[in-house]
Order: C-alpha cells, then structure tokens, then sequence
C-alpha cells in the first residue's frame, strides 16, 4: 500500500531546512552591548554597572523591591531556600512534574522535599498539595511549566491558610502573568533562570525577586560575600557581622552574560506579544484535530510559551501509540517537536528513589523514597506530552504552517501507520 506519509516513503510536510527554532535571537545591538562591557569590566564584585543596571530593571519590570543576579538559574533555586532558613527535615511541597533543579537544592540543605501531583495543565493541584501539609511543611514551591501560570491566587490563599511560605520557580515564564500581576511577584520568592532557550536568556544566569528585605539580606550572605554585603546590609543589622564571609558561595553572574539579558529584557515584551499571537494560530489549527488537546488560559492570563505542550488523545486515533505518531510527525520534516525528557515526573528518576549513593549523609534520605506509579496524572501526561516552540516573528508564520500541515497529514493518514507497523 503506497501512503502520502513521509514515515512509510512520501514526501514530507516541512521543506524549510533547519535548524527551525533557535534562541535567543542575537544581532548587532547584542554584539555591541557585549563588546561595550567587554572593555568596561568582565568582573564586578558589587552591586554596581551592567549588574545594577540590570537588577534595576528587573525591579521595574516585575514591580517588586529587590532582585539579586546569580550564576544559574539552579544556583538561584539554591539561594531561595536558603534565605527561608530551609534546613533538614523541614518539608517543602515541590511539583511532582518539574525540571530537577526545582527541587534539588532542598537535598543539600537537608531538607526534604514532598512531591505532589499535578492537574491537567501540568501545574500543582491544589488538592493534592492540601493533602500533603504536615507539621513539618514549611512551603510551597510551585512551577509555571512551560512558562503557563499556575493558580496563584489559590496557592497563595492556602499558603497564608497555613502559615506557609509560597515561593515561585518561574525560569519558564518570565512575563507571564495573571490579571496583569507578573509571575515571580505573587510568591514571599522567587528564582528564575537565564539559560540558553529561556524566553529571558543571558546565555546563562538566573535571578531572585522578592520584597522581603530580611530574604535579601540572606540571599546576598548565601552568594555574594563580602563587598556588596558589606555596602547593603546595614550595620546595625545583626547578619553584617558575616558580610566579609557569607556563607562562602559564590554565585554572582558574569558581567557579559547581565549585558546579554539586559539587552534581551528591553525586548522581552516585543517578544511575548508574538508568542502569544503565534501560539494563538497554532492551538486554533491544532485544537480542531482529533487526537490532540491543547492548553487552554484562564481568562486573564498570559503566558510566556517557554513551549507550547500538546496532549496525544491516542483514543481518539485508534489507539495509535504515541511512539509511533511521533514517530511519524517527525518524518514530516517537523524536527523541533519534542517529547519532554529531563522535564520529567522526579519519582521516575533514581536520584529521588535512591538518595543514598548521592547523599549518603542526608539526615532525612529515608524519607525520600519515591517510586514509579504514585503520581498517575503527571506521569500519564509527561507520556503523552508533545512540546513544539512558539515562534514570536512574522517572517515564521509560514514555517508554522508547515507544522500544521504535518499535524493534518499524519491524523489524516494515521490509519496507515497501524497497518504498517
């Protein structure tokens, strides 16, 4: 039987060559922004040039008191906790579905991280995070997954119900925002990342935001010892004493890398206003075809389309495996659909079904024991998860096309692939 699919020897969809995505978008204004930190200083000890400029201006952007740069987004998460005194045995509730370095700094802190489960969006459920506070939760974590805002509002009211701390990994979702509040300026904190792909990228960096002045005395002590925590803490203040030492990390950013995101923040919003419009075309045309679901907002809500997440329904596709209609997509010439992989349900990973190799002096390893089967709808929605990028230029609404006609190609034809399997 001959098939128009380019898995079993058609033609495929995409005839544009690749690489079909990439980020961030560099030019010219990027080149000089560079070279001028370049010759000014590739090395700033405090909170002066490129890192004041840029720390100023993610304060502004996000409407909050103090944002502090860091080497990683990782290194960020790391700080957060322990500027909330986050210590061993105290219990943090973590999205089940998440990127590991959401959770993993609370590993060396002693801490022990309590994972929950999602809802359909891919977000915490609130009820599954209700149900695992105990006398030893001291907050909450939550990731905006693929840059789509959780239920802050919510999460927020439960936090203050119980005394808890809310704190936000946003490295997703930067600009994204609900009823015109951005995400990372609901939570007591939160950490973003600046890597690579990550709709706000320094190539690599992350940042802190919060409006506690107490936290940012701590996160300065935890990642940037002496001269800048000698000049901002004050010294009256019982933590100066510690200003020379800190805590003895370093995790300040690189002057050339704050250059980078400063310069990609001024266009940060440019950029969101065509994602949105992008993933707006491609839910549409996507939403109207059997055997895929798309994300749906809630009103008011913007997100910053880190990815766009599409649900496989293989129901509604003769059961057809994903595998294979994967497979198949990808024959087309669709070569930045992604099914997530590191991004991934954590009880399916062995660092959190086996702590003791790793850290073999956790006070709490036993406590944290997790096994493949115990969060059914994060782990039956990473399976059935397809990830494409959201482009954000004119000049790629064609290429979207394509994609779309390789969506309607192998639903169209999917029967032909189960009887070529």
């Amino acid at each position: 039987m001959t098939s128009p699919l380019a898995l079993l020897g058609g033609a495929p969809a995409v005839i544009e060559p690749g690489p079909h995505f990439s980020w961030p978008l560099l030019d010219g204004r990027t080149d000089k922004a560079v070279l001028d930190q370049l010759h000014r200083s590739i090395s700033v000890y405090d909170r002066s040039d490129v890192v004041a400029e840029l720390e100023n201006a993610l304060q502004e952007y996000f409407g909050v008191r103090h944002a502090v740069l860091t080497s990683s987004g990782t290194a960020a998460l790391h700080s957060t906790y322990a500027a909330c005194g986050i210590g061993p045995g105290d219990e943090v509730i973590v999205p089940a579905y998440t990127f590991l370095a959401t959770v993993t700094p609370l590993l060396h802190l002693g801490a022990v991280p309590v994972l929950a489960d999602c809802d359909a969006t891919g977000n915490l459920s609130l009820s599954d995070v209700a149900a695992r506070i105990t006398p030893d939760t001291v907050a909450i974590m939550v990731t905006h997954l693929w840059g789509i805002p959780a239920d802050l509002a919510a999460l927020r009211q439960l936090a203050d119900a119980r005394g808890l701390l809310l704190l936000e990994d946003g490295s997703h979702a930067h600009g994204a925002a609900v009823a015109g509040r951005k995400v990372g300026s609901v939570g007591d904190l939160a950490a973003f990342s600046m890597n690579g792909p990550k709709p706000l990228s320094a190539g690599e960096g992350g940042f802190v935001l919060t409006n506690d002045d107490e936290a940012y005395y701590r996160l300065l002590l935890h990642g940037h010892y002496n001269k800048r925590c000698r000049s901002e803490i004050p010294g009256e203040h019982p933590l100066h004493r510690y200003a020379v030492t800190g805590m003895g990390l370093k995790f300040r950013i690189h002057p050339l890398a704050a250059a980078i995101a400063l310069d990609q923040l001024e266009r940060l919003d440019s950029y969101l206003i065509g994602r949105v419009n992008m993933a707006d075309y491609l839910c549409f045309e996507l939403g109207q075809l059997p055997g895929i679901t798309v994300p749906e907002l809630a009103l008011g809500t913007r997100a910053a389309w880190y990815g766009l997440p599409l649900t496989y329904v293989p129901a509604e596709l003769d059961d057809l495996p994903v595998e294979r209609f994967y497979d198949a997509l990808r024959a087309e010439g669709l070569d930045e659909l992604d099914r997530p992989g590191s991004t991934c349900p954590l009880n399916l990973l062995p660092l959190f079904q086996d702590l003791g190799p790793l850290f073999p002096h956790h006070p709490h390893r036993d406590r944290i024991a997790y096994r493949p089967g115990q969060f059914p709808v994060a782990e039956q929605l990473h399976r059935t998860t397809l990830k494409l990028p959201v482009w954000h230029r004119e000049e790629d609404v064609p290429l979207a096309r394509q994609y779309v006609a390789g969506f309607r190609k192998v639903v169209a034809h999917h029967h032909d692939l189960k009887d070529n399997s």
